[in-house]
Parts: structure tokens; C-alpha cells; sequence
């Protein structure tokens, strides 16, 4: 298990999210459990895992501890709640965020976008905003999109087991599942990423939940019960929204490009 080196900075914003250099010589972004957003650290692991199954343009990351004698000498991270495991996805260096871009002129990897709409509705994220993708310049007119900060699928960073038997059935307002809408090319990539999502395994969902750590406090009832919503979700709920979506959303963008 990689280990910290290097304290750099505290990210801003409600997420907790700290800038850390480990002994492999890359910068992460890492995650620490606090009170109020108990869930956070949890929706992330497993969003990451079903993002990468998907082939979605996620940042690698990993589950790691950081002894306490790092965090001890850390102003920023010693009043935290004590937690032995945190989250940790790489840095990607010489990003600008969906604000910090208003006009976006192209993207190189187009073919996952309908995925992470698709991925955005199966999950219940109710937070794909422009600040929540990363946008990666590869030349003067194209840009590479990665998506960060899950924290908020499953509803909310703090559900609780009655919260997932009831997650959002309707379409999702979000400016910035128009623009990824409007660089995909074909309707039939909606459909291909339904497929890969009803035909995943019952019990690789199952592993990827169970690994979350216990001081993590995701009780076995609320293990199962993500499963469970999952897996429902997928079946019916899943292709009746992403038909509403493309119908109101995914079309018209097509008609005015087309």
C-alpha cells in the first residue's frame, strides 16, 4: 500500500478532499471520513469500481491508510474523525474544470459520454455538475473529459437504508449531461452501455461493496440494500429514463448539430 510523503493542500469545497504526494511519486486526491458526510467516502469506492467496469474516464484510485502520525502533524487533517482507511484517486495535472471552460470546441473521447449519463441515472448522482467534470486540453480546439467526485450518488453523501428504497425515477436537471449529449454521435451508444450494465455480474457488485471498509459505517443491512437498489434500478427504471433523456435531451442537441 502506497504511503504519504507530502502534505500539499486542501482542496476547496465541502468534500474533505486534501492533496497528498505518496511514495510512488504521484499526487493524490484523498478523501477522509467526517461526520455529516458519512456516506461520501463509501458512494465514492463504489462508483469508482462500476466507472471502471464501464470503461468510463474515471481517475485511478485505490483505498489506502495513512498512519496517524502523518495526520498528526497536519494542521488541516488533525481535527478530522478518526478513520483507519480513506479514499485516494490519482491527480490528473493541467485540468480546468466545466466552469472554468464555457465553450467547449470538442472532446477526444467522445464514446464514453453516453455512458456517464447512462452511469449518472443507474447511480442516482444528482450532482454532475460542471464543477464535477475535469477537462484535460490535448490541443488548441479538444479537450479529454474525466469525471470526479461521486460523492453524492445514492441520492445523497449521507443516505440513510430507507433513503435507497425510494432514489430519484425521474429525469435529471443538468446543464453539463447537455453538453456531453451534444458530442454523441450516435443513439445507439445509450443502449450499448444499458446493456453493460443489466448483463454485470450480480456478484461483482456484490465484492465491489463488500470491500468497503468497516470504520467506514455502512452496516450489512445497507450493503445488501445498495445491491439491491442497484440491481432494480438497472432492470426497468434504467431504460425508461435514458428513453426521456435522449427523447427531451439527447435529440433536440442532435437535430441542431445535424
Amino acid at each position: 500500500m502506497i504511503q504519504p510523503v507530502t502534505y500539499r493542500r486542501k482542496f476547496e469545497g465541502k468534500s474533505n478532499a486534501h492533496l497528498i504526494t505518496f511514495d510512488d511519486g504521484r499526487n493524490y486526491v484523498v478523501k477522509f471520513f467526517q461526520e455529516g458526510f458519512e456516506k461520501t467516502l463509501p458512494n465514492e469506492w463504489v462508483s469508482y469500481c462500476l466507472a471502471r467496469y464501464l470503461g468510463l474516464p474515471v481517475p485511478f484510485a485505490q483505498i489506502i491508510e495513512i498512519p496517524q502520525s502523518f495526520i498528526s502533524e497536519i494542521p488541516e487533517l488533525s481535527q478530522l474523525a478518526a478513520s483507519q482507511y480513506q479514499f485516494a484517486s490519482l491527480y490528473v495535472p493541467g485540468c480546468l474544470d466545466g466552469h472554468q471552460v464555457p465553450d467547449v470546441p470538442g472532446i477526444i473521447n467522445p464514446e464514453t459520454l453516453a455512458g456517464i449519463i447512462v452511469f449518472d441515472y443507474w447511480l442516482s448522482n444528482r450532482d454532475r455538475t460542471r464543477k464535477n467534470i475535469l477537462l484535460q486540453e490535448e490541443s488548441a480546439d479538444s479537450y479529454r473529459l474525466w469525471i470526479i467526485d461521486q460523492a453524492e450518488v445514492m441520492g445523497s453523501y449521507n443516505w440513510q437504508l430507507p433513503d435507497l428504497q425510494k432514489l430519484n425515477n425521474k429525469m435529471m436537471k443538468s446543464a453539463t449531461h447537455k453538453l456531453m449529449a451534444s458530442f454523441v454521435e450516435d443513439e445507439g451508444e445509450f443502449a450499448d452501455y444499458i446493456e453493460l450494465i443489466q448483463t454485470m455480474p450480480i456478484f461483482l457488485i456484490e465484492e465491489i461493496v463488500s470491500v468497503i471498509p468497516d470504520d467506514w459505517k455502512v452496516s450489512k443491512d445497507e450493503k445488501k440494500a445498495i445491491v439491491t437498489a442497484l440491481v432494480k434500478r438497472r432492470k426497468k427504471l434504467l431504460p425508461k429514463l435514458i428513453k426521456q433523456f435522449i427523447k427531451k435531451v439527447y435529440l433536440p442537441y442532435y437535430k441542431k448539430r445535424h
